[in-house]
């Protein structure tokens, strides 16, 4: 039995499927805490298939494929390197197929040393568990070097009993591996649990967390070490690559962790923006595209969306196509014009006028007595989403789609036009966000950023009222409430659940609302679910996102009333 340890913390990036690329990013991450001199290191909620892999695990030969790297792996730890806890998928040779268990597994001295599986499965959010593993019957502590460790796959540490099981037990540390994803909440919630859990158990935690972007979640990483009161808490930075040794002391009271990384998380707004960028580079650079095009309006969703991908990509890898029609304003031209050449990107103009007038020719005797609406100004968007498809489809980047939540929410987009691409980085931004992100990027540079330091969207664009430019001084605010006001009512529907009388009222320290402002959002809400269903993924920020976390029907007769 040792009464020193010291333990390295490997928050890294695996991408879902690729098993041989992330068994070499886990013995990169060895290799690392090797040089630390570490005895062991901590890895991810199933980094060897990366999280969350879905009904791909169901698959016999993925199983297969992960219980072989396990194996490799565990005969890698047989030189004098680090032990390691590695999270995958395990299927024990008596099942026969079906679902596997998701399992923490010890790797020690060129075995596997413990399995230790979860056993409380989530399924709520953006968590559908119980469909795709077994739950374990039970925890108990696995040893290490004599110390016995408390193993807690991810939402274990989130139940008090599941710690105060191993406690009984003699387990005299709790390691944590998760695959948490980011949201606004996030680190008040996982510091308010590993700190629940220390008091409970006077023991100290070690909470480990995956990081980048999968399809619509986005891991932070931000690991930390949370000890009973009074002792040292540590941090690792958020949105970073980090394999960091912590070094621990057995003491009288127990065991204590004397130093670690002292990383402070960045400011609200500075997390939000980085989860953005970190969702489009990961999103971008996993699904090997060569780059992304951008129709550039010289609107504030447009010129974020720009400043995002650059910040992702760099500049040489951004696209920018201004598609002006007769009723494009002299200032959005001048805005687009002068966001692109701030950010470095490429820009060109391609006019949708002739298009527009084929297509008024075209259905000229079809539309014959009828007067001109929603149609005409759809048209435009479409021609729109046919020329950025095209540019994708002939030289090969993806079309990044620039509306926000507020829009996507009551259906102010357009499908098939607006609409169109693969990924969209403002899916979960509402619009008075979209405001606040783009003064905040004018003013910050986050390490890490790839585009230019200074100011990247022109004033502007910030300040001037918003339209989608479809008629004749067309503004937002024409066919919608201003943003403030739509923005927290659709919080109240979306993110909070309360009903309409709720709202009305003014609950939860809400400023009261108009009735049938209430109930017309409500509506709006509900019959653009469709929209919703058919709308490219993009990078959860928020505590209810459309798509994993809220999942309404598209035929839907119920109003609350």
């Amino acid at each position: 039995m040792t009464d020193r340890l010291r333990i390295s913390i490997a928050q890294i990036a695996p991408t879902v499927g690729d098993i041989d690329g992330n068994v070499e990013k886990i013995l990169a991450a060895r290799d690392q805490a090797a040089a630390q001199q570490a005895d062991l290191v901590v890895l991810p909620e199933l980094i060897v298939s990366g999280y969350p892999p879905e009904d791909l695990v169901l698959k016999p030969a993925y199983q297969r494929a992960c219980r072989a790297a396990v194996e490799d792996l565990a005969v890698r730890t047989a030189d004098s390197g680090p032990a390691m806890i590695i999270g995958a998928p395990w299927a024990t040779t008596d099942q026969g197929g079906g679902q596997p268990f998701n399992a923490a597994i010890l790797c020690a001295e060129g075995k596997i040393s413990a399995v230790v599986y979860k056993t409380r499965l989530p399924n709520y959010g953006v968590f559908d568990e119980p469909r795709r593993y077994r739950a374990g019957k039970g925890l108990a502590p696995v040893s290490f070097k004599g110390v016995k460790i408390g193993l807690m796959v991810c939402e274990d540490l989130w139940y008090p009993d599941a710690a105060a099981e191993l406690a009984a037990q003699g387990a005299e540390m709790l390691v944590a591996p998760h695959g948490s994803p980011f949201r606004m909440t996030a680190h008040a919630e996982r510091h308010a649990v590993a700190e629940a859990r220390a008091a409970e158990t006077g023991l100290p935690v070690i909470f480990v967390n995956q990081l980048g972007g999968q399809d619509e979640l986005v891991f932070d990483g931000a690991s930390f070490v949370t000890q009973p009161a009074g002792k040292k808490k540590f941090q690792l930075p958020a949105f970073t690559r980090a394999v960091t040794l912590t070094q621990w002391q057995k003491k009288s009271t127990g065991w204590e962790c004397e130093s670690g990384p002292e990383d402070a998380l960045p400011p609200q707004r500075s997390l939000m923006y980085q989860a953005l960028v970190m969702g489009v580079r990961d999103y971008v650079n996993k699904n090997r595209f060569s780059g992304v095009v951008i129709g550039l309006s010289g609107g504030v969703d447009s010129a974020l969306t720009a400043a995002i991908a650059v910040d992702a990509l760099g500049a040489e890898r951004v696209r920018c196509i201004m598609m002006p029609s007769r009723y494009t304003a002299g200032e959005s031209h001048t805005d687009a014009e002068q966001c692109a050449e701030l950010l470095g990107v490429s820009y060109e103009n391609i006019a949708i006028e002739p298009a527009v007038s084929a297509f008024s020719d075209m259905l000229a005797k079809t539309f014959e007595g009828t007067a001109a609406d929603t149609t005409e100004e759809n048209i435009q968007s479409r021609i729109r989403g046919v020329l950025l498809m095209a540019i994708s489809n002939k030289f090969g980047p993806m079309v990044l789609t620039t509306g926000n939540k507020s829009e996507m929410s009551v259906g102010y987009a357009t499908l098939y036009g607006d609409m169109n691409g693969g990924y969209n980085p403002l899916k979960d931004v509402y619009k008075t966000e979209v405001f606040a992100l783009c003064r905040w990027r004018n003013e910050h540079h986050p390490a890490g950023m790839l585009g230019p330091e200074g100011k990247v969207i022109p004033a502007n664009i910030i300040t001037k009222p918003p339209s989608a430019e479809l008629r004749e001084d067309q503004k937002d605010q024409d066919s919608l409430p201003p943003y403030d006001q739509l923005d927290d009512i659709l919080r109240g529907l979306v993110e909070d659940e309360l009903s309409v009388r709720e709202i009305i009222a003014g609950a939860n320290g809400r400023p009261p609302q108009e009735e049938d402002v209430v109930r017309r959002i409500q509506h709006l809400l509900y019959v653009a679910e469709y929209k919703r269903r058919q709308a490219p993924p993009g990078p959860k920020i928020t505590v209810r996102n459309f798509g994993r976390d809220r999942r309404y029907p598209i035929t839907n007769g119920f109003r609350d009333r």
